[in-house]
């Protein structure tokens, strides 16, 4: 398993993408003053995406069954956990886009060849957000509920696939 995204399974069989990006930003105010340099106040995270991109050949690794399932997942609409195969996990994320190209088509005009882009943006607070108002036991506590939760959501997500 290379990741798990709700109720979706990335594995060589089905998406397998060949470069994932992760993107974090966070913001920051520019004040100028009079005879001063600028003065910048953090004022809070901002956009957390994460890309996927890969190369599908049907009659090796999955197709537009496999594309069509997250295809559903985005008509959805609903955060879903996003978790790696070594167990990182990223949060609660919404996908923005599924882009597909297809090329190499056979006489019956299936493609022997599809690239895809996929996009998903967080959905949820990071728990690091607390660092500056909270203690450390409090964002550890925080930490470990969150975790539970994404575990259990993508639990029983499977457990309702089988």
């Amino acid at each position: 398993m290379m990741m798990v995204f709700g109720m979706f399974v990335f594995t060589l069989r089905t998406v397998p993408y060949q470069q994932l990006r992760h993107s974090q930003e966070w913001r920051h105010v520019k004040n100028d003053r009079v005879n001063q340099s600028a003065a910048w106040q953090y004022i809070g995270p901002g956009d957390d995406t994460i890309t996927l991109d890969g190369v599908l050949y049907p009659e090796i690794t999955g197709g537009r069954w496999s594309l069509s399932a997250l295809e559903t997942i985005g008509f959805a609409g609903r955060p879903w956990p996003l978790i790696e195969g070594d167990g990182q996990i990223y949060g609660m994320y919404v996908m923005t886009r599924l882009e597909r190209g297809k090329t190499e088509f056979d006489r019956y005009g299936n493609p022997k060849k599809i690239e895809f882009t996929i996009s998903l943006s967080r959905a949820d607070a990071d728990f690091r957000e607390k660092l500056q108002t909270s203690s450390v036991s409090d964002v550890l506590d925080d930490l470990k509920t969150s975790a539970t939760k994404a575990v259990n959501s993508v639990s029983n997500s499977l457990n309702g696939l089988f």
